[in-house]
């Protein structure tokens, strides 16, 4: 689902990515760990399409997602790329405060120019496989945090993407809805097919996963 070959990023003299390469397998749910600073949000945001590694002709750097090489695509091609394909579940969820819970699942649907009933009637879908149809109206001040996270992943999942990109996702919960979104990553692999990048402090999440890639001053260091 993913193969990458020679991500570098640098930041003027700053090397954060040092020839990174990996690969991950569709279904596959694989953490990324290590120290702040090691730079696994910087590669988390290259894959996802976040950010452009430095000068991929230069270092021969190659992110294929889905066969698709996203170091060829235009501005535009990218947007809609990222669109279609690949969802992001973020620690703070990121949520519009202005649009309702199911305003905001619906928003990448309505770029994607799904039209609203179809967009909805997904959106409410996942809004009842999550547990939280009940909060639809709400807007983000007035949900739990636990409550937020799962209307940040009805969002990342309503266009069916192939892949789901995840920064610290449950950095910002307690304890027990830390477990259950943990749990949850697993049951919609199950349910959906997804592949599930995770970037994660969380020892106890990252036990969990395929794989376990850690990151140490730009470059993965071993892995299990």
């Amino acid at each position: 689902m993913i193969k990458a070959t020679n991500i570098v990023k640098k930041y003027g003299e700053l090397e954060v990515l040092k020839n990174v390469s990996l690969e991950i397998a569709e279904r596959e749910v694989v953490s990324i760990v290590g120290a702040s600073g090691a730079g696994k949000t910087t590669l988390l945001q290259i894959l996802g399409t976040l950010e452009k590694s430095s000068e991929p002709n230069k270092y021969d750097t190659e992110i294929l997602i889905n066969g698709q090489d996203i170091t060829k695509l235009s501005d535009k091609n990218l947007s809609r790329f990222r669109n279609e394909n690949i969802g992001f579940i973020f620690q703070f969820h990121q949520l519009l405060p202005e649009f309702t819970a199911l305003e905001n699942i619906c928003i990448p649907a309505f770029i994607r120019k799904t039209n609203k009933a179809e967009a909805e009637k997904r959106a409410k879908e996942l809004m009842d496989y999550l547990g939280v149809s009940h909060r639809m109206n709400h807007k983000p001040t007035q949900l739990s945090g636990g409550e937020q996270q799962r209307i940040a992943v009805a969002r990342a999942l309503i266009n069916q993407p192939k892949v789901v990109f995840a920064d610290e996702p449950s950095g910002n919960l307690d304890s027990k809805n830390a477990e259950e979104l943990h749990d949850l990553f697993f049951n919609l692999r199950k349910e959906f097919g997804q592949t599930f990048v995770i970037v994660t402090h969380n020892e106890e999440l990252a036990s969990l996963t395929d794989r376990k890639l850690v990151m140490h001053d730009g470059k993965f260091q071993e892995e299990f």
